[in-house]
């Protein structure tokens, strides 16, 4: 089966993994969760991404794109491919 990887944005700095997976799987299965730490410090970014079958996130960004996660408005859409600098 074809899976999608999903852009989060906006997450809240104490995001864990299971809380963002546990998120994403009411809309179907998940495959990996990936929260970007920053490189010098460590700490969380407040971004990550998800990937699950396609359905299934073609439903999640649907439903959880402006939606509020611990006081944040998530942004959820389709990854895109990063551009080299």
């Amino acid at each position: 089966m074809a899976t999608k990887k999903i852009f989060v944005g906006n997450l809240p700095f104490s995001a864990t993994h299971e809380e963002v997976r546990e998120l994403f799987s009411a809309h179907g299965a998940v495959h990996d969760v990936n929260l970007i730490n920053d490189r010098e410090t460590g700490r969380p970014r407040g971004f990550g991404f998800v990937e699950m079958d396609e359905q299934g996130a073609i439903a999640a960004m649907r439903a959880l794109d402006g939606y509020e996660f611990e006081g944040r408005d998530l942004r959820v859409n389709e990854a895109t491919e990063r551009r080299r600098r």
